[in-house]
């Protein structure tokens, strides 16, 4: 479902509606705070929000029963989605940022929302395999060192005899 934009009007009288959800003419002139507007004024409206697929329409009689489509929930998300793509770069960090600096969000605020619970585990942590060090420090390695020692011995007895 695409939402359209709606005027300051459009959005007065939508913020009534979603309060009524399922409503009449007449209980949208019992319920708007005074100054009331002129019936003609309401009918308007009215027709234009179910152009725009804000409402809709069931005759009942000689009288319509207009019905929310567009849930108040939906609308906020729209309206944070264009608010983001049009001034923040489509980037909730600049959001939070521009909220933070404007004192409108305080790090209190969102200490219990972003409060995450770690939880660390041990993990099995196999021994190191010295491969190098094994060839460096291994016994036969010595037992090399030292048999060329020997022959180094047996050379100069030989060169002695």
């Amino acid at each position: 479902m695409k939402i359209n934009h709606l005027t300051a009007a459009e959005e007065n009288f939508m913020k009534l509606f979603w309060k009524l959800n399922s409503f009449y003419l007449k209980d949208v002139m019992e319920q708007h705070p005074e100054p009331k507007p002129h019936q003609n004024t309401v009918s308007t409206y009215l027709k234009i929000l179910v152009e725009k697929g804000y409402l809709s329409t069931v005759k009942e009689g000689r009288i319509f029963k207009y019905s929310v489509l567009v849930p108040f929930e939906e609308y906020k998300k729209f309206l944070l989605k264009e608010l983001s793509h049009h001034f923040f770069n489509d980037s909730g960090k600049e959001i939070l940022e521009f909220l933070m600096n404007e004192k409108l969000i305080s790090q209190n605020d969102l200490k219990g929302y972003f409060d995450l619970k770690i939880e660390i585990k041990p993990t099995k942590i196999e021994e190191p395999k010295f491969e190098f060090a094994d060839e460096i420090l291994s016994p036969k390695k010595e037992k090399k060192t030292k048999v060329k020692v020997k022959d180094k011995d047996k050379k100069k007895k030989k060169k002695k005899i």
